[in-house]
């Protein structure tokens, strides 16, 4: 009989009692570790100090690297590394102070068994929240149980109750209220009746989702398998973004030229300056003007009803951000794209759904959005925004808890105050983008809008929507605002109906939710109704918000 040598495979000690371990997922990309280690450092001592006062410990899980200068873990192979050293069954802390790539900790979260506290700052400037959300939403898809809190301070009560009944019981229980689940005998019957003519379509005609490689940052609950999506007539066509920097370089300069011009006509600002490395340049819209030429041949070209870009790994080494081109997309008015071939305008009085980061959820969303709101008649330009941040504000005629919503450029010049007027575009941060590429920014005009997010969970998709009215704040909050957040990218000051500020993070499963502008308070309950009957008699659970 032949000895092997194997494996030898030795648990981890216990933690002692009243101890809890901290890790913290981090960024990918050096820069961003770096600059938002402080920050995270920060808010670390809060909570163990928080902790402390409850008499526990709090120790971290995997130590400063003085050569990285940051602790964070950042990539998935560390996140493997450090878990094979934390007993399955310590309770466990995920501190987030800034953006994070949650699939660096998922494959120890997902064999974990000790209570997990996601943790988060609510803070405009450092985007925990966002990078808690992620994860969040990543959790509920794995099927791990999590529990989660948010503060600012890290000692007000609702922060110390909450970690007090972590402590006692091994999880966070938030109020879900506000929270109902569909009744389809309760839809208006003209709206009911035109959702499932519009899932009848899906499925009948089907139509495809262009992915340019999936997995955006770590983005786990950004996936839907396709053996969730084809059932509801939805296929994704895989497309690599390496085959959109080829096309790009098939753009003529006179093509990408004319779309600058466009947009020039029409009154949007470019912040250029000439110092490729830290300003945006002629040269570097150029780019991206060749790039909108080429998504959308290439939407054409496979047939696609909505496009998303991860754009953030791999493209950027490659070329200028797509934000811009982005924003572009997901509007009806936009420079024309000409066939060149038959001379044919493409996608001729239509937006391009394009789903920002391949969310695949917002994919979902933003394309039967642009069914719905085409056949009602109302303008179906649609984005998703991150759940940035918010807080309380008194005047201008609000009183109220006003969000920050907040996306890196995607949003459609027709959500803002004077359109492509009303527009700028400015370099994004060097530090996430070292080739450069401006924004689509503005200030997103006073109104009615939907919001929405799907979501996997227990593998079955689900739809989260609600109301919100988007308010004008005096120009100085919201020049305050941007600059406590991302100054480079378009803001929407949003105060949802009936859902609180906690019981909204309580809830929701994703750093993203989706908007949409109706003309109407009464014809955005029309389009609410009309979208969760499409998404139920797609299959799609849906929960009510507020309303």
């Amino acid at each position: 009989m032949t000895a092997y040598a194997l494996p030898k495979l030795t648990e981890p000690a216990p933690v002692s009692a009243k101890t809890a371990l901290l890790v913290a997922s981090g960024d990918l990309r050096l820069s961003a570790n770096q600059v938002c280690w402080p920050a995270q450092q920060e808010m670390e001592q809060k909570v163990t100090a928080a902790f402390a006062r409850e008499g526990w410990t709090v120790k971290r899980a995997h130590e400063y690297n003085p050569k990285l200068q940051h602790g964070f873990i950042d990539s998935q192979r560390m996140g493997m590394d450090v878990f094979k050293n934390i007993h399955p069954d310590a309770p466990l802390i995920v501190a987030e102070a800034v953006w994070q790539y949650s699939h660096h900790v998922l494959a120890g979260l997902r064999s974990h068994r000790g209570p997990i506290l996601t943790v988060a700052n609510w803070s405009g400037q450092w985007p925990g929240l966002v990078g808690m959300l992620n994860l969040n939403g990543s959790l509920t898809k794995m099927g791990v149980n999590y529990s989660t809190i948010w503060s600012v301070n890290f000692d007000d009560e609702f922060f110390l109750n909450g970690i007090r009944e972590w402590i006692q019981t091994g999880k966070i229980t938030h109020p879900a209220n506000h929270v109902r689940d569909l009744d389809v005998s309760k839809l208006p019957a003209a709206e009911a009746e035109l959702g499932q003519a519009l899932a009848a379509q899906f499925k009948r005609e089907k139509a495809i989702l262009g992915v340019f490689d999936e997995g955006c940052m770590g983005m786990y609950n950004a996936i839907i398998d396709d053996e969730l999506l084809n059932p509801m007539g939805l296929y994704k066509e895989r497309l690599s973004q390496s085959s959109l920097v080829a096309r790009m370089r098939t753009v003529t300069d006179d093509r990408a030229i004319a779309v600058r011009q466009w947009l020039d006509e029409r009154g949007m600002k470019f912040v250029t300056g000439s110092d490729p490395a830290t300003e945006l340049t002629d040269d570097q819209i150029l780019e991206q003007c060749e790039m909108y030429i080429a998504a959308v041949e290439i939407a054409h070209e496979f047939g696609c009803a909505a496009i998303g870009i991860q754009y953030q790994q791999g493209l950027k080494d490659m070329a200028p951000a797509s934000d811009l081109v982005e924003g572009l997309l997901n509007n009806v008015e936009r420079p024309p794209v000409f066939d060149l071939s038959t001379g044919q305008e493409l996608f001729a009085g239509q937006a391009i759904p394009h789903f920002n980061e391949v969310d695949e959820g917002a994919a979902v969303d933003a394309l039967v959005t642009n069914r719905v709101w085409t056949t009602l008649g109302f303008d179906p330009a649609t984005t998703l925004h991150d759940i940035r941040w918010g807080e309380d504000y008194t005047g201008n005629g609000v009183d109220d808890f006003v969000w920050v919503f907040l996306i890196s450029g995607a949003a459609p010049a027709s959500h803002f105050i004077g359109g492509y007027a009303g527009a700028s575009s400015e370099r994004q941060p060097p530090m996430y983008f070292r080739l450069g590429g401006g924004t689509l920014k503005g200030i997103s005009k006073p109104g009615e809008i939907v919001w929405s997010r799907v979501y996997v969970m227990g593998g079955a998709l689900h739809a989260d929507m609600g109301r919100a009215t988007v308010v004008e704040l005096p120009r100085e909050e919201t020049e305050r605002r941007w600059q406590l957040s991302s100054p480079q990218w378009p803001i929407m000051h949003a105060v949802l109906h009936n859902v609180t500020r906690d019981q909204m993070m309580g809830r929701h499963k994703a750093n993203h939710l989706q908007v949409v502008y109706a003309p109407s308070a009464a014809d955005a309950d029309r389009a609410l109704a009309a979208k969760a009957a499409t998404f139920n008699a797609m299959g799609i659970k849906v929960h009510f918000c507020g309303v």
